[in-house]
């Protein structure tokens, strides 16, 4: 069968209840994955799929239904008060989402939407309900799972719910195809979750390359009010226990101490705020810096919008990504995009995220004496930076958010494609 001929969806359901894609990431439940939705959203319009995306109402303000792009229209479902939830409280209102989504699609008539794309296992639950009413194909996203959160557990982190585990299996096992952002995860899929290996395709996240593009440094730094000598160590993301934060500030400590001459010239950027167990202390992070006494060099910013956040990564020397789990790692691609070298730790996909030599430097473990010695290291090497800023910008061109919609609309393709001897059957 020809691409031209293949069987492709003309209107995908997207669902991503606890996270709207209008909101700004890097705070409260907003990540990578509200990235990664409005980018393939967008993409997917472009390629002529019209994307609706389900999110829960957080306000009574909201209108029930928003343009985000040319195609692509997000629904905003009254389920529970008008009010930000934690993902723990959210179960509770899968019902009344579900039954929202249903709603609209009984609006109008039958076999509106082809095909069902979740994001997250909560968005997955409902992504079941609608796969069996709707008759039409299941593709999930899991972004994280609870199996390998709770395998490599953050100090100081709750672990995740049993309750979690079961509604991943549940999802995996009602998929008709899931994604995987790396060929680890996917192997964690079928290992941990019994996912049959016909159900399982590797679709990388992206970047957008005509927004993070490497750009002038010093005019950056002027732009944020930072010194043109500052050797600047940068951190983008959410504040939680997960992606480890501290440990950056807990190496800037070992590096200052090890080097007292540095303290002139050392800047610790933390962009972002509080997210998940986090929240529960929002200001842990000011009162870590003051009590390594390094809050003079560390600056707290909050999430910015991309344009601003480009500047960040143009700033920096280096970008500091010390998570405990990532399934993928936006921030690191985002940051070699424009031509800074990341020290990533060395797991899940940041493995794949981070060229270990060529675009940056995996770190074994969650040593801050470990992540000095690389920082320290990459400072007094100015051609080394160089090296690795070049290897960067051309690891992070192979991922594309062009090329992550293309290969989102073939698995589109294949559900569909695998379904229609059981139509003809029926």
């Amino acid at each position: 069968m020809s691409a031209l001929r293949r069987l492709a969806p003309s209107r995908v359901a997207m669902l991503s209840v606890h996270t709207s894609p209008l909101d700004q990431p890097g705070t409260g439940d907003a990540g990578g994955m509200n990235v990664y939705i409005v980018e393939t959203a967008k993409r997917l319009a472009d390629l002529g799929v019209e994307v609706e995306v389900f999110t829960r109402a957080t306000s009574g303000a909201l209108p029930a239904a928003e343009e985000l792009a040319p195609g692509v229209l997000v629904r905003h479902i009254a389920a529970g008060p008008f009010e930000p939830m934690a993902k723990e409280d959210l179960p509770a209102l899968l019902c009344p989402f579900a039954s929202g989504v249903l709603r609209v699609e009984a609006q109008h008539d039958p076999g509106h939407f082809d095909l069902v794309h979740s994001h997250y296992w909560l968005s997955g639950q409902v992504g079941a309900l609608a796969q069996d009413r709707w008759q039409v194909p299941l593709v999930h996203s899991m972004h994280t799972m609870a199996k390998v959160k709770n395998a490599q557990l953050a100090e100081g982190d709750v672990p995740e719910p049993s309750g979690r585990v079961i509604g991943e299996s549940a999802v995996v096992a009602a998929a008709d195809r899931l994604l995987a952002n790396t060929s680890a995860e996917a192997t964690q899929l079928i290992e941990l979750y019994n996912a049959h290996p016909s159900q399982v395709a590797l679709v990388p996240p992206g970047v957008d390359l005509s927004v993070f593009t490497p750009g002038d440094e010093q005019d950056a730094r002027r732009r944020l009010g930072l010194a043109p000598s500052a050797r600047v160590l940068l951190f983008v993301g959410r504040i939680q226990p997960l992606k480890a934060p501290d440990l950056l500030l807990r190496a800037a400590a070992q590096l200052l101490a090890q080097q007292p001459a540095l303290r002139s010239e050392l800047v610790v950027a933390v962009v972002g705020g509080p997210s998940g167990s986090g929240l529960a202390h929002p200001h842990h992070l000011e009162a870590l810096a003051r009590e390594l006494g390094i809050a003079d060099v560390v600056r707290f910013a909050p999430p910015v919008a991309q344009a601003e956040l480009v500047d960040w990564y143009r700033a920096a020397d280096v970008t500091v990504v010390p998570s405990y789990n990532e399934s993928f790692g936006l921030v690191a691609i985002e940051s070699q995009a424009v031509g800074t070298p990341v020290v990533a730790a060395a797991v899940g996909g940041l493995r794949t995220a981070v060229a270990d030599g060529v675009s940056g430097v995996l770190v074994d473990g969650h040593d801050p004496l470990s992540y000095a010695a690389v920082l320290a290291r990459l400072i007094a090497e100015p051609r080394r930076r160089a090296a690795l800023s070049a290897g960067a910008v051309r690891h992070a061109a192979e991922f594309g958010w062009d090329a992550t919609a293309r290969a989102t609309l073939a698995v589109y393709q294949d559900a569909l494609e695998s379904r229609q001897p059981q139509r003809a059957a029926s």
